[in-house]
């Protein structure tokens, strides 16, 4: 009897000896697709059926592009699972796969220390207006001709935390250990013992309460610009902005012009709309910190990103179902 199959999308950086490991319970195999046109063709013409399993990496998008409803209905029939090797799934269209009978997985933790890490740099970074000087010193003008203003410090200051998942909530313990308090708004409050002591707020008062406002929540059709100018002008006046989430939870535009009028003093972004390109307004202004999409990047962390998506992948070989699943899927 043939083996069931598991496609790879995009590269195994690191457990290679565990995927490798994959081959006693199925058929490894890959796409020879360069781009989605070619992908849906290999699809159509059968060369990948009997695949029961995709492992799919964030990078892969290059080759299949958004896994939305044309390109899951070209998906071979035999394919039940989509796991996909990050905490973030927006490229994947959960309700396409639904209807299909396709189940998703992410990464739902594995992430969450490394992202809170580049979270906090960004807040002390932003806090204390330090892309200022930096760009100066490179200039060989010291701190800046003229100087730069004083930056603030953390203590003290309220951190207003959109999105108290598991990222968000590591956030929180690491503002702390500065100083800060932490407020948070969720679709719905959290236990007690999960929010930590944490105050939960309604979504216009972390507006306008915030001193510095951090960006956690999952990017779908209810969250996209879920900052946009109506909810800027809710902001204080001198409010830190930081994203390390999906780029287009923020309109960058409107970013931008809170930026330049002054009313957003400054902000610390590692996620953009349309990545790779960032919004010109972005880069121009000095006191903008931009990372590159580095929240993940980290050997030990991709390691146990990779590590967790084949305990997905054997988890469906060897018990027909997933470790843990989406939650627009938890009904399934």
């Amino acid at each position: 009897m043939a083996k069931a199959k598991a496609l790879l999308l995009g590269q195994i950086e690191h457990a290679h000896d565990s995927w490798n490991a994959l081959a006693d319970y199925a058929e490894l195999v890959t796409t020879k697709a360069r781009s989605r046109e070619e992908f849906i063709k290999e699809c159509k013409e059968g060369r990948l059926d009997g695949v029961i399993v995709a492992y799919r990496t964030f990078d892969s998008f290059a080759t299949t592009g958004l896994f939305d409803q044309e390109l899951v209905d070209a998906l071979p029939s035999s394919l039940k699972f989509i796991c996909h090797n990050g905490a973030g799934y927006d490229q994947v269209k959960v309700d396409a796969c639904t209807a299909r009978g396709i189940r998703v997985s992410n990464v739902p933790t594995a992430v969450d220390d490394a992202t809170a890490d580049v979270n906090m740099f960004l807040i002390l970074g932003a806090l204390r207006g330090f892309n200022v000087s930096m760009i100066a010193l490179r200039e060989g003008k010291w701190r800046g001709q003229p100087l730069p203003p004083l930056g603030h410090d953390p203590e003290g200051k309220t951190l207003g935390i959109l999105g108290m998942g598991g990222i968000g909530r590591n956030l929180k313990r690491k503002a702390e250990a500065f100083g800060m308090k932490v407020i948070y708004h969720n679709r719905s409050r959290l236990s007690e013992e999960l929010s930590g002591g944490a105050e939960y707020v309604s979504f216009d008062e972390l507006l306008g309460t915030s001193d510095v406002l951090s960006l956690n929540l999952p990017l779908n059709k209810n969250t996209r610009h879920i900052i946009s100018t109506p909810e800027f002008k809710k902001m204080k006046k001198g409010v830190v902005i930081v994203n390390t989430a999906r780029g287009a939870v923020i309109d960058e535009g409107a970013l931008v012009e809170a930026l330049d009028s002054g009313h957003v003093w400054s902000c610390g972004l590692d996620v953009y709309e349309n990545e790779p390109e960032i919004h010109p307004g972005l880069v121009a202004n000095p006191h903008v910190m931009l990372v590159p999409h580095m929240g993940t990047y980290t050997v030990e962390t991709q390691t146990a990103m990779e590590e967790w998506n084949i305990g997905n992948v054997r988890a469906v070989l060897e018990k027909g179902k997933l470790n843990n699943i989406v939650p627009e899927q938890a009904d399934m």
